[in-house]
């Protein structure tokens, strides 16, 4: 194996030797890795993400913009600076470089669908070395040797590193839909001395329906030249990166001083709304590095009302779960949030103050006993019992609950709904060598029905001693040489086989194989593709990770997961595939292993055709399976199985509609507030399985299985052969009507149905707050959806033709 031939680039630039940092641990300190949902992945939802460097300070330097464009749900992608104005004042923007390694893509996919976007850029100053090594460590002729490196270094980090705090000002802020009436100098000045970095989050920036579902607002300038000019005083800040899901806005600065040692920047979000893809609820996050800590700052909102505290939990463990951010080499697992130095969570969590009544808790705040009240407050109640944010630290809470008051006073609200006081409006952070030096709530603004609050930590962040990484890598390359070509790596596996019983649709199956490095030296694996296949694994398999490093008398778990979706349902529950594959498991200069994964997969009406589902009388699971391949087969003149009357629509599509229709028409937010997760797995049993007679679970969660329904048929209800004649005709009635006409029989029937049900729910609209266009919007992506990549013109024909038959019966 060759020697590094540049010594010194390598000893100068190091920034991507944390990279490696999950594959590099001794045997006593097995890593864990937490991604488990590749398919989960992290959708754009409805937001963009953003960056520049800005400085607003009066220094003119020469600018260059960045974007970054990306094809998510409703998302759009747009510098803070336009053409060449400032949005605060006339100072123009340093130069901010990309590199080529910063283009790459990553793709998950799960809950929602999926969506690819490219890197950001890179914050960072052109002539800033340290972080060429991204580039160089990119490199083919960088395998097995560099990863030895990056492995020993991380490994004696402590030797080259020492502690220099810095100041970290958190502020969020729910401004309720309202522009900005006042100066945030009262909340984001509020310190004696100027912070270091400011991540101020914002939440329901804009509540108009044009935010929601096309993501638009001027509210993102408007509230983005406010934070500008409230910023303390005394120093001046850069604007590294503004990302924004619908009204979830994170935006974060730092003293101009400090932003070279800005790196490695990516942003993500991900909506926890209904189906997984409305951006009303969920997070944006950043993640960076300053100096030699890897920092993630979480901006959340959570789910409201004050019962719904397990759905809260639920979108918290979605935003683990989903929200990945992409690494350098592409071919590297994701990072997960809580794979960084130092994670910060912010937001509107929105956890209330439960079993006590409004006139108790006001008399305890009066009282200013804050600890008392502080007991019945759902979020510590729930950290307690470890049911959410484990590991992470709040302060101690010396403020008065920061919502609900009447806009644009103190008064707690008067309205008829009398809101009980809550501390909806949280910080908390995880991570070695943090202080907090504030936590407070700031009454002065009253713009909102909710308090600013803000947070002042001090991080101690890891710098380099030039010299002493110097000395420590030249030392590790000399060990190296003694044990190059010396020995053969070796592994011994856990396990060779890989049973999944009973897998269902959209639900996750894992199963961990553990390696063990007996050899004598480090080794590097990798999942390798078989020949004529494009992937390691069939789609509805991942491991995690693909790929790693493992020390020499070290371990590593790695996790198998089996999670059927919309993309793989299909031919499973056909019979055309099953859950069967060979992984090849590759040992870089060593020898192949092979494993052996196996299973049974339950069919599913959820995946299923509206044409078979229509000829079952019985539930799926009762079927033979015989009989549901013979009626999924593709002719007809292949079929052994008559059915003498096929029913008219599906029965599983009847019985959700008719459940919403006796029970949901009245109910507020239906379509729009997600349902729990395992109230979906009882009614997706209870389809499939007729079992209980009545559906389970709430009119939220049926609601959302509908949509899934539909979002997983391999047909659509309008099918793609009549798309573009949908998109020709959408404004001219008669001949939408004429198109629908032209559907087979069982898929016209199943659209008459819905839209006329969604009629009967527009009729009641004064109680469920339903209006055409919000239903147009998330059903005609459904029932017309396009055979490729639908751009926002043919989504917004798409919602034309639907909305005819909203406002009047074309049947």
């Amino acid at each position: 194996m060759e020697r590094f031939g540049n010594l010194a680039a390598i000893v100068v630039n190091r920034k991507n030797v944390r990279n490696s940092q999950d594959v590099c641990k001794s045997p006593k300190e097995a890593p864990k890795f937490e991604w488990l949902h590749k398919y989960r992945k992290a959708s754009k939802g409805q937001g963009g993400v953003k960056q520049t460097l800005a400085p607003l300070g009066t220094t003119h330097t020469k600018i260059s913009q960045h974007k970054k464009t990306g094809n998510s749900l409703n998302a759009v992608s747009r510098s803070p600076v336009e053409g060449n104005k400032r949005v605060n004042s006339g100072v123009e923007h340093p130069r901010v470089e990309s590199s080529p390694e910063s283009q790459g893509k990553v793709k998950r996919e799960g809950w929602d669908e999926l969506k690819c976007e490219g890197r950001d850029d890179l914050v960072r100053q052109s002539s800033h070395t340290a972080s060429n090594k991204a580039t160089m460590l990119a490199m083919p002729q960088f395998g097995l040797r560099d990863n030895l490196v990056r492995c020993e270094l991380l490994k004696n980090e402590d030797i080259y590193t020492y502690l220099e705090n810095f100041s970290f000002f958190l502020g969020t802020y729910n401004v309720n839909g309202q522009t900005p009436k006042e100066g945030l100098r009262p909340w984001l000045g509020s310190t004696s001395t100027p912070p270091d970095m400011y991540c101020v989050g914002f939440q329901e920036l804009d509540l108009s329906k044009e935010a929601f579902f096309f993501n638009d607002t001027p509210k993102e300038t408007e509230w983005m030249k406010a934070v500008s000019e409230g910023l303390h005083p005394d120093a001046k800040y850069a604007l590294v990166k503004l990302v924004r899901l619908v009204g979830i806005m994170l935006l974060f600065y730092v003293r101009n001083e400090h932003a070279k040692h800005i790196s490695e920047m990516e942003a993500e979000t991900v909506g926890t709304g209904i189906m997984g893809r409305m951006g009303n609820k969920g997070a944006v996050a950043i993640r960076f590095r300053f100096h030699n800590s890897d920092i993630c700052v979480v901006n959340s909102h959570l789910a409201a009302h004050i019962e719904e505290y397990e759905r809260r939990n639920q979108d918290y463990k979605d935003i683990c779960s989903r929200l990945l951010f992409r690494q350098h080499d592409p071919a590297v697992a994701p990072l997960a949030i809580m794979k960084h130095d130092v994670v910060l969570w912010l937001g509107d969590l929105n956890y209330r103050l439960s079993d006590l009544d409004v006139d108790n808790v006001k008399d305890l705040i009066a009282k200013k006993d804050f600890e008392t009240l502080h007991s019945y407050d759902q979020l510590k109640r729930q950290i307690d019992e470890k049911a959410v944010f484990v590991g992470f630290v709040e302060g101690e809470i010396g403020f008065l609950p920061t919502y609900k008051y009447d806009t644009g006073s103190d008064q707690w609200d008067t309205s008829e709904k009398c809101r009980v006081p809550a501390w909806c409006d949280r910080i908390l952070w995880r991570g070695k060598n943090v202080r907090q030096l504030l936590y407070q709530s700031h009454m002065a603004l009253k713009t909102s029905d909710h308090k600013p609050v803000s947070s002042l930590l001090e991080i101690g962040i890891k710098l380099v001693n030039e010299e002493s990484y110097k000395k420590t890598f030249e030392e590790i390359v000399r060990s190296l040489d003694k044990m190059e070509n010396e020995c053969i790596p070796s592994l011994t596996l856990s396990r060779r086989e890989l049973q999944f019983k009973n897998v269902k649709f959209m639900q996750h199956q894992a199963e961990t194989l553990t390696l063990f490095n007996d050899g004598q030296v480090p080794c590097q694996f990798e999942f390798i593709q078989k020949l004529d296949q494009p992937t390691y694994c069939k789609p509805w398999l991942t491991a995690n990770p693909a790929k790693g490093f493992i020390a020499q008398g070290g371990n590593m778990d790695i996790d198998l997961e089996v999670f059927v979706n919309r993309s793989t349902a299909t031919e499973l529950n056909a019979g055309r595939q099953q859950i069967e594959d060979i992984l090849v498991l590759h040992l870089e200069r060593g020898k192949d292993y092979f494993l052996s994964v196996t299973g049974n997969y339950l069919p599913s009406c959820f995946g299923s055709s509206i044409q078979t589902l229509c000829q079952l009388r019985d539930p799926i699971q009762e079927m033979p399976l015989e009989t549901i391949r013979e009626l999924t087969s593709s002719g007809d003149e292949t079929r052994t199985v008559i059915i003498d009357k096929p029913m008219d629509i599906p029965k599983e599509i009847w019985q959700m509609v008719d459940h919403l229709y006796r029970n949901a028409l009245k109910q507020g937010e239906l379509f729009q507030q997600p349902g729990l997760r395992s109230e979906f797995v009882e009614i997706r049993d209870c389809l499939d399985t007729g079992m209980p007679d009545s559906l389970p679970g709430s009119n939220h969660s049926v609601a959302e299985a509908l949509l899934l329904f539909l979002d997983a048929l391999p047909e659509p209800v309008v099918p793609f052969s009549l798309y573009q004649q949908c998109l020709e005709c959408c404004s001219n009635t008669s001949q939408c009507k004429k198109v629908v006409s032209l559907l087979p029989q069982c898929h016209k029937n199943v659209f008459n149905y819905i839209a006329a049900f969604l009629r009967e729910l527009l009729k009641h609209s004064t109680h469920n707050n339903l209006d055409v266009n919000i239903l147009a919007t998330i059903f005609a992506a459904l029932l017309l959806r396009s055979p490729t990549k639908q751009d926002l013109a043919e989504k917004r024909k798409t919602q034309e033709f639907f909305q005819h038959f909203l406002v009047q019966d074309l049947s």
